[in-house]
């Protein structure tokens, strides 16, 4: 494992448990599409938190991470009660933004959806993509694509 600095050692693979809740559940009685991607943006924080860049310190920065694009293959439901595991890890890291996959899994280990977003590194205050600091790079491993 690399690590962020010299105390923390990076997690590549982060894996984020969650319950489904009926207020996850849509009127066709599963978990409604825009809960996947609520579920992939927690773990995306929790993973980012994990490595030593919570929410505040991103805000102390100045700059941050803010959604491009979303893309999900939705592959089995979820429904009201299901233990699920959203899976995320980063797959690239340029300049200015970062490619990160999921996969969402119930508890049996069936693949409920595979997903990715691309994120872009923002100022905050010009509201513009700038360069990602190589100590935010650094906190997150790259596990290149197959």
């Amino acid at each position: 494992m690399n690590t962020a600095d010299t105390n923390q050692a990076v997690i590549t693979y982060f894996e984020y448990p969650h319950r489904v809740t009926v207020q996850d559940i849509d009127d066709l009685d599963h978990a409604g599409n825009f809960h996947y991607i609520k579920w992939m943006q927690h773990a995306a924080i929790a993973h980012s938190t994990a490595n030593g860049w919570p929410a505040q310190k991103y805000y102390e920065l100045g700059a941050g991470w803010v959604v491009r694009s979303h893309q999900i293959t939705y592959l089995r439901p979820a429904f009201e009660g299901d233990s699920i595991f959203i899976r995320t890890w980063v797959v690239n890291m340029k300049s200015a933004t970062s490619l990160r996959r999921y996969e969402i899994r119930n508890d049996t280990g069936d693949i409920l959806a595979t997903a990715q977003t691309d994120w872009a590194f923002v100022n905050y205050e010009k509201q513009k993509p700038t360069r990602i600091p190589p100590d935010v790079a650094g906190c997150f491993k790259v596990v290149a694509d197959l």
